[in-house]
């Protein structure tokens, strides 16, 4: 299971690390979509979590995934890191034991968890993300995926929210941009962060935008939520934010998983089979809905655009974009 290529560096680092060279049991953990291998390793009895970076693009910076998640470690939101090499692109964790993390429970420790995260000392600056979603938005137009009469009006909205949301460094914090399921695990009394690939310095309503299509339910579960992480009721202007934010993401997922689940030759039925946002998520909670499937990641595009459309008819649409723009 683990490349040939690796051998070497993984025995090294069990050597290094727990003074064997080699590991009781292993076994390859296939959920969430990352190219890194990831394995349950047991050694001397115990299971730590073994993960291997495979990518070698831009994307893939094993200095900046290690040090992201030692911060977190060390404030004890992540797993313990018992190794990491930046050379040889291979971590050793604490393996952590997943037991149901009912939504109830996840919407008060996911806020709580994020609050700690983002009073870390600042991650590295990787890229601008609000700008990194209209390079995704320009790569969907040219590969004329859907007919333009299917998007009107979703692309004039990223200009108006592009336009008047506020970029100011001190509003950016170390998030880790990735909290979908399998990256926020719960032992059965704490939740715990993994998967620190996608880490850098952003603004905060990322990652509560991205938890909150997960946990939040309704206009009392946002109070809720909002509260929780801020400490106190959110002001109509960090309310403003939140929902703007969430629908950058409606439409960067739209975009984002209609270019994974293009495939060469495949025709794509606009109008597929396909469950409402809330049971969607509710449903990738769960497990029972994998983004790995092609038609899983078509069907996650088109939900999160109907969301987008619908919302876009709301009043506090333009409530927020008026209220941001005023406090810009």
């Amino acid at each position: 299971m683990i490349p040939e290529s690796k051998k070497a560096a993984v025995t090294n680092a069990l050597q290094v690390t727990f003074g064997v060279p080699e590991f009781d049991d292993l076994h390859e953990l296939t959920a969430g979509l990352s190219s890194a291998l990831v394995f349950k390793m047991t050694v001397l009895g115990k299971p730590y979590l073994l993960r291997i970076i495979t990518r070698t693009d831009a994307m893939a910076d094993p200095a900046n995934e290690y040090a992201c998640m030692k911060a977190a470690a060390d404030v004890g939101i992540a797993p313990h890191v018992w190794h990491t090499d930046v050379n040889d692109r291979i971590a050793i964790t604490d393996f952590i034991e997943v037991k149901p993390f009912e939504l109830d429970e996840a919407k008060v420790k996911i806020p709580a968890l994020l609050r700690k995260l983002h009073a870390l000392p600042p991650f590295p600056f990787r890229m601008d993300y609000i700008d990194k979603i209209g390079e995704f938005m320009e790569k969907f137009q040219a590969a004329e995926i859907m007919p333009a009469d299917m998007t009107t009006g979703i692309f004039d909205l990223y200009k108006k929210i592009k336009d008047i949301y506020p970029r100011n460094a001190e509003d950016l914090v170390a998030c880790h941009n990735d909290l979908k399921p399998e990256n926020t695990l719960f032992d059965g009394e704490r939740a715990w962060l993994v998967d620190w690939e996608a880490a850098f310095l952003n603004d905060r309503y990322v990652d509560l935008a991205i938890a909150a299509n997960f946990v939040v339910r309704s206009d009392e579960d946002e109070a809720d939520f909002l509260k929780a992480y801020f400490g106190e009721e959110a002001n109509e202007y960090q309310q403003a934010r939140f929902f703007l934010m969430r629908q950058l993401l409606h439409l960067f997922y739209f975009i984002v998983f209609m270019l994974l689940g293009k495939t060469q030759g495949r025709i794509i039925d606009f109008n597929m089979p396909k469950t409402g946002f809330r049971e969607f998520h509710d449903r990738i909670w769960a497990g029972e809905i994998s983004l790995a499937n092609m038609d899983a990641r078509l069907q996650y595009a088109l939900v999160h655009k109907e969301q987008l459309l619908r919302n876009m008819q709301l009043k506090r649409l333009q409530d927020s974009l008026e209220l941001v723009w005023l406090h810009k």
